[in-house]
């Protein structure tokens, strides 16, 4: 039976959310190896850092909920602090998982990050995180309508639940992208995941964090400048879930036509070529599903002729041979 997320502030409303934050919590207990093709900086760390990591920023979201509960802030007043309230929890995030290493620590800016995935995640801050405070905090009765494909009075759990697991996993690699990042040398990268214990078993050496690292650049460059895009075109949004079998990856679909007007003028030439990549590829599909099909006529036509033309010729032999 599906159960659906509450419409307005409530008794219900503060159960559900305790019970997002427990039923989270114990979903840490899960492998948490990345089941999917894409890297992810969590990659990095081993399974029991992960957890630690994910344990540290959902403390930091939960006392986020509260202040925000406290100061009795109004939906206008979230949306236009949605951006730097998910500024502060990586922030803080950054701190609290890196407290072991001061020295690196004080080298750690956010805002002199140049990661294109760093842009990325918080150019979505809205996706992210602002729609989940109004979900946890007023239910669903204050979203936005059409931003999602179901009515505001059918939001099912599930839904919220998805968005608040997105949320831990790409906060927590966010922390990974802005350490490494922070870094000026592999060496440092090295030094940071092995003497602090951090580092999951497969990267170990120069040759493996350096390929680890520059697969992500590669990625994180083509995701800027192709997928985003694409993705923003097409009203869809990538979602990171916890699962028994480890972290999966799967697309929602939401209304994303506020995005547009974000999107530089490079990613509008690169959505601008892909839909004329599309166009050709569709045309040019159509084109040669035509010639196929004048080809397998053709043949069949050949064919049968022979084989009309062959039998005729057996015929006119026989006969010719009774005479």
């Amino acid at each position: 039976m599906i159960q659906y997320w509450p419409r307005h502030q409530s008794f219900e409303l503060n159960k559900q959310v305790a019970d997002l934050f427990s039923n989270t919590r114990q979903k840490f207990s899960y492998n948490l190896f990345n089941t999917t093709n894409d890297n992810l900086y969590l990659d990095l760390l081993d399974n029991f850092n992960k957890k630690q990591l994910f344990i540290i920023v959902l403390i930091e979201l939960e006392i986020v909920l509260l202040d925000i509960i406290e100061l009795d802030l109004s939906i206008e007043m979230i949306q236009l602090l949605s951006y730097k309230i998910l500024h502060d929890i990586v922030q803080k995030s950054v701190k609290r998982f890196s407290r072991k290493a001061d020295s690196i620590y004080k080298n750690i800016d956010l805002d002199n990050c140049k990661s294109n995935y760093l842009q990325i995640i918080l150019s979505e801050y809205k996706l992210l995180l602002e729609y989940l405070l109004i979900y946890l905090i007023y239910g669903t009765s204050k979203i936005k309508k059409s931003i999602f494909v179901f009515d505001n009075n059918s939001t099912p759990n599930l839904h919220v639940s998805i968005l608040f697991e997105n949320l831990v996993i790409q906060i927590s690699d966010l922390v990974i992208c802005i350490i490494i990042e922070s870094m000026q040398s592999l060496s440092n990268i090295i030094f940071f995941v092995k003497n602090y214990l951090l580092c999951n078993s497969s990267y170990i050496s120069f040759r493996s964090i350096a390929l680890f690292r520059n697969n992500l650049i590669v990625q994180n460059f083509i995701r800027f400048y192709i997928s985003q895009p694409k993705a923003i075109y097409s009203s869809r949004y990538k979602v990171w879930l916890l699962s028994a079998n480890g972290l999966v990856s799967k697309y929602i679909y939401i209304s994303r036509l506020d995005d547009i007007s974000s999107l530089s003028t490079i990613q509008l030439i690169s959505l601008f070529l892909i839909e004329i990549q599309d166009l050709i590829i569709m045309k040019f599909e159509k084109f040669l599903l035509i010639v196929i099909k004048l080809f397998i006529y053709v043949l069949i036509n050949l064919l049968s002729n022979s084989i009309i033309f062959c039998i005729r010729s057996i015929v006119v032999s026989i006969n010719n041979i009774s005479k």
